[in-house]
């Protein structure tokens, strides 16, 4: 009894709107580096080579005295302030916002629904340093103004990821206690509220990780902190000194990147 090999299957048809995307794009990537008309032969000249690796050797050695590192640990411990106060304050406004843009807070229409949906919209639309300009003429100079530059943005970032989570958790458990006879807020910290709270822990972690790095960014427009520190020294040549401070960031961002990564191990491999 003779058998029939097995057919091959059938290779899927060309997707030419893939191709027409690939296409377009690659275009527009060559459309604009022919717009900027960047000069790569002047990039890699000789004297521009020269020039770079003069300005490079002159943050070495970097500033080692004990005053000026005395200057950079304060300036490091104010830009984890910084940073960990905008998250929590972000966390907190925007779970607060999350419940009426995942359509919990009722209304006619889904008015708090698509109220709350804009003011998240609008506020992580508008870019940290924008933010932290604004609040600088507000507040004054100083690490107040950048970690409120900080809680707006973030509050917009977080309170979508607070409400999509909400939006994908399951409904039941919450119906299934307010059917017998539990208040909405009572079945909503009971059934829905362990369900995400994991998940916008992870969320708070991550962005306090980006947070770190925004915070010392800040500083270069009056938010304190290490930017502010490497700003100054800039500005007046102080290649040495800027050095000190860049090193530092790097520690700090690195020492924060492996405690969030720590504690999101923690929250379960999911989050992890």
């Amino acid at each position: 009894m003779s058998t029939l090999p097995p057919s091959l299957p059938s290779s899927p048809p060309p997707c030419w709107r893939c191709r027409i995307a690939l296409l377009l794009i690659g275009a527009a990537v060559v459309a604009s580096f022919v717009y900027l008309g960047i000069d790569y032969r002047a990039l890699g000249s000789a004297e521009s080579l020269r020039l770079m690796g003069k300005f490079i050797a002159e943050f070495f050695p970097p500033d080692t005295s004990p005053e000026f590192l005395a200057k950079v640990g304060h300036g490091a411990l104010q830009t984890l302030a910084v940073s960990a106060l905008g998250t929590v304050l972000a966390a907190l406004a925007g779970a607060a916002l999350a419940l009426p843009a995942s359509g919990r807070g009722g209304g006619p229409g889904g008015v708090l629904r698509h109220g709350a949906r804009f003011v998240l919209n609008f506020l992580r639309s508008v870019p940290e340093l924008v933010w932290a300009a604004l609040m600088v003429l507000a507040a004054g100079i100083g690490p107040f103004a950048g970690a409120l530059a900080l809680a707006l943005h973030t509050t917009g970032v977080l309170g979508r990821l607070f409400a999509e989570a909400l939006e994908n958790a399951p409904r039941e458990p919450e119906h299934a206690l307010t059917l017998s006879g539990a208040g909405p807020v009572a079945a909503f910290s009971y059934a829905s509220l362990p369900i995400v709270l994991p998940q916008w822990v992870a969320y708070t972690l991550y962005r306090w990780e980006m947070n770190i790095r925004m915070a010392a960014v800040l500083g270069f427009v009056g938010g304190g902190g290490l930017g502010q520190l490497l700003y100054f020294h800039l500005s007046i040549f102080q290649q040495q000194q800027a050095m000190s401070v860049l090193i530092a960031m790097f520690v700090l961002v690195t020492f924060v990147d492996l405690a969030s990564a720590r504690l999101r191990r923690g929250l379960g491999p999911a989050y992890a």
